[in-house]
């Protein structure tokens, strides 16, 4: 029978009556609601009816000769098997049961069997199994990510590793409709495209010949060749075009060239760039390009991995020198083949590749739509707006907009997939007196709780030293929610890449348990059902952008349990509370003080409002020494990973970053959080202030010790944080040969709190409230130590 073809099984194993009890219960569900049993009584049977009937369809199907002789499509042993997951997700309340509906249709209508089995087929090809289960109970997983990184040489061996690690199963190709997307609302790119490209095909030696291509493209696609080339084609479009006065960027050639703006050096294959002037030895910054690219001389790099992460590497410093980039456009030329690309928060898609030699309009098409997009089309948040020389943003509070004049950036996260965090301070454009505040936009999984709602609550229930709320919004760009999926990808379907599936096992892959590390149970403590649920935040900004393409609808009511689904959402939260890192502390009393304001301000959280931080890092322990600012003295700032203490299930958030540096050793083990373990990361903050800081006008030294915290897995990674506490001659010497001289009086205070946080050398047992009040206890005394006082 296994060679038999599938209408040869369909004939040799008909249903017969198989399915006849499925039409019985049908009948019967219709019959008890006084509703038709036709087909349209699918309708009326509600999500718990379907639910059953399909669990019962799936049982019957499996029942049936011919599900164990029929090939399946999707790699497993039969369609059986294809079959028996399918079923196994009915049972998942999440289920999308419009999936199956076509074949509970040609089921009821008593279809025949060839369309039957063609709609289970197609039934279970839309199917993609949930992910596999987390590796602990009420955790969701950590994923390493650029935006960790911290006082680091940012060497490219390193980086590359985290940023592969950062954009994992998130980089697709081949994703239909991705021109019309981002190059369809470029205003009247078609016919300026139309009309330059005949002029390139004009006279007895054209610039094109179809069948032939380009004149004078270098034989062998070498770098050097291919730009001098590029740079002469854009030269004979905007020739060509009868209007290219608003053309205001151009392209750049300078691969052997550092761009300035990164922390390690960065050059740029090929890219365009907003300075008109740039020559091939201009001086140009990360900030100025528009358009990345990357070249290859072998048209097989088109569909390396290797080639993908180069341009990715591009977009994150795109994304970080440029403060209100949503997304970066992008493209690969490889050979003669290219393909565009699309950066965003949650990794990167591509269009199909095409030979530019034999598309020669959709090479010119997109050239000149590189040239032609304006900020917005190329992925700039339209909510900043500009005038008079300033940058600000509107935000309705009480009912009323509010504008709120930029000051400076504060703070940009360097990465392409993850929530991206920017601060900016700010004031208020009528407040005379310019009282502080901070703008935070970031990136967030849906399923996670807002974080500009449980800073109200905080600030609703008195917490000390955390940041205090002034307002927050869900941004809305031209109307519609700024999400991914949704604004930035313009409801692009992932799940038709051509690496769909490739990708999708990647993602099932990194969902696998990590190796045991005997780890206790018990020691992950008990937990609680936590009923609370959250308002949507009903504030919007809503700010012009062209009318988009839609390639395919997208319902959001739709919750899907695969890659394709996956999302963020751009939340904005503005704080009442601005203040410096407490490691650019005026002197090293201030900063222990800080330190111990914090502390103080996460037992407010913890014991007040019920929640967990859960990031505690040298970027969110903030203080302020201006006496006129009427900010905490020191405070915690950023929610964004916060929980309820005692939460039942995890958000169901894809994953969670943090800075791994500061991680607890039994975080980065994937124990169940606890407020021991931020206690914990307290410790490992001033361990690392005083390594890598030497006071306030000094810029962080990178350790190379150190360094590779940033980098190493995070089981390895635990060992060397158990082997740096666990002796204390070792921690004291390793201390020694390590601290700055700012800070070498807290050289045995940082004993001290050693032996507090990690008693005997090991990690603790049990939770113990006690912690608090001894931490900071051992701060005071550093404080009121005279040798940590007389500097």
């Amino acid at each position: 029978m296994a060679s038999l073809s599938r209408s040869e099984v369909i004939r040799s194993k008909p249903i017969a009556d198989g399915l006849n009890g499925i039409r019985d219960s049908f009948n019967s569900m219709c019959e008890g609601l006084g509703v038709s049993s036709s087909v349209d009584g699918l309708q009326h049977i509600g999500h718990e009816g379907l639910q059953n009937l399909s669990l019962d369809l799936g049982t019957a199907l499996l029942s049936l000769p011919a599900s164990r002789i029929l090939r399946s499509n999707n790699g497993n042993k039969n369609l059986f098997d294809d079959l028996l997951r399918l079923n196994a997700a009915f049972n998942n309340d999440d289920f999308d049961f419009e999936r199956v509906t076509p074949l509970l249709k040609a089921v009821i209508n008593n279809e025949s069997d060839d369309i039957i089995w063609d709609k289970a087929y197609a039934a279970v090809a839309e199917f993609t199994p949930p992910p596999r289960p987390l590796p602990f109970l009420n955790q969701t997983p950590w994923s390493n990510a650029t935006s960790g990184i911290v006082n680091s040489s940012e060497l490219r061996k390193y980086v590359d590793d985290v940023l592969k690690d950062e954009l994992g199963s998130s980089l697709y190709i081949g994703v239909p409709g991705f021109y019309d997307a981002f190059f369809g609302d470029v205003e009247e790119l078609d016919s300026i495209s139309q009309a330059v490209f005949a002029k390139c095909q004009e006279g007895g030696d054209p610039l094109f010949r179809e069948g032939r291509g380009w004149r004078d493209w270098p034989n062998e696609a070498k770098e050097p060749g291919v730009l001098t080339w590029f740079e002469e084609q854009i030269d004979q479009f905007l020739g060509f075009a009868t209007d290219h006065s608003n053309v205001l960027r151009r392209l750049l050639v300078q691969p052997n060239q550092r761009l300035e703006g990164s922390t390690a050096e960065r050059k740029l294959d090929v890219g365009f760039v907003d300075n008109l002037d740039a020559e091939d030895n201009s001086k140009c910054h990360w900030s100025q390009i528009m358009v990345i690219g990357e070249l290859k001389s072998n048209p097989g790099g088109d569909t390396l991995s290797k080639t993908w992460l180069d341009l990715a590497r591009y977009a994150r410093e795109v994304f970080f020198a440029q403060d209100t980039r949503r997304f970066v456009l992008g493209f690969t030329l490889c050979g003669s083949v290219m393909r565009l690309w699309e950066f965003d928060r949650l990794g990167g898609i591509a269009s199909s590749p095409f030979d530019i030699n034999q598309d020669g309009l959709q090479f010119v098409s997109v050239v000149l739509g590189y040239l032609r997009m304006n900020k917005t089309q190329l992925g700039f948040d339209p909510t900043i707006l500009e005038a008079d020389g300033e940058r600000y943003i509107e935000i309705m509070r009480h009912g009323r907009k509010e504008r709120l004049v930029i000051d400076e950036t504060m703070r940009r996260a360097g990465c392409v997939a993850g929530r991206a965090t920017t601060c900016w301070k700010a004031h208020l454009a009528d407040d005379d007196t310019r009282a502080p505040l901070v703008i935070k936009d970031s990136w967030q999984y849906p399923e996670r709780d807002e974080e500009g709602e449980m800073l109200r609550e905080a600030t609703d229930k008195e917490v000390v030293n955390v940041a205090r709320h002034y307002c927050h919004e869900t941004i809305h760009v031209a109307g519609e929610r700024d999400d991914v999926r949704g604004n930035v990808r313009r409801n692009l379907d992932v799940s038709k890449a051509t690496n769909y599936f490739a990708q999708r096992k990647k993602a099932e892959g990194s969902m696998l348990p990590p190796k045991s590390s005997g780890i206790d149970s018990s020691r992950r403590g008990p937990s609680t059902a936590d009923t609370n649920k959250r308002k949507r935040s009903s504030s919007s900004l809503n700010a012009p952008l062209p009318p988009k393409k839609r390639t395919c609808s997208s319902s959001p009511t739709k919750r899907e349990q695969t890659p394709s689904a996956h999302n963020r959402i751009r939340r904005r939260v503005v704080v009442r509370d601005y203040g410096k890192p407490i490691y650019r502390a005026s002197s090293c009393v201030a900063m222990v003080a800080a330190l111990e304001g914090c502390i103080e301000g996460y037992e407010s959280l913890h014991g007040r409002a019920s929640m967990l931080q859960r990031d505690v890092s040298i970027g969110n322990l903030m203080m302020n020494e201006d006496v006129d600012n009427p900010s905490w003295p020191s405070f915690l700032i950023d929610l964004d990973l916060a929980i309820r203490s005692e939460r039942e299930k995890p958000s169901g958030a894809r994953s969670k970053t943090g800075t791994r540096a500061f991680m607890a050793i039994g975080v980065l083990l994937g124990e169940k959080h606890s407020f021991m373990h931020d206690l914990e990361s307290f410790f490992w903050v001033l361990l690392w202030i005083c390594i890598h800081y030497n006071g306030p006008a000094e810029k962080p030294t990178v350790v190379h010790r150190f360094d590779k915290w940033n980098f190493t897995e995070t089981e390895e990674l635990a060992e060397s944080k158990k082997g740096a506490v666990a002796h204390e001659g070792d921690f004291k010497r390793m201390v020694e040969e390590n601290i700055r001289p700012y800070y070498k009086s807290l050289q045995p205070w940082l004993n001290r709190l050693r032996k507090v946080v990690f008693p005997n050398g090991g990690r603790w047992e049990k939770e113990d409230r006690g912690l608090y009040s001894r931490m900071k206890e051992v701060l005071r005394e550093a404080r009121r130590d005279l040798d940590v006082a007389a500097d």
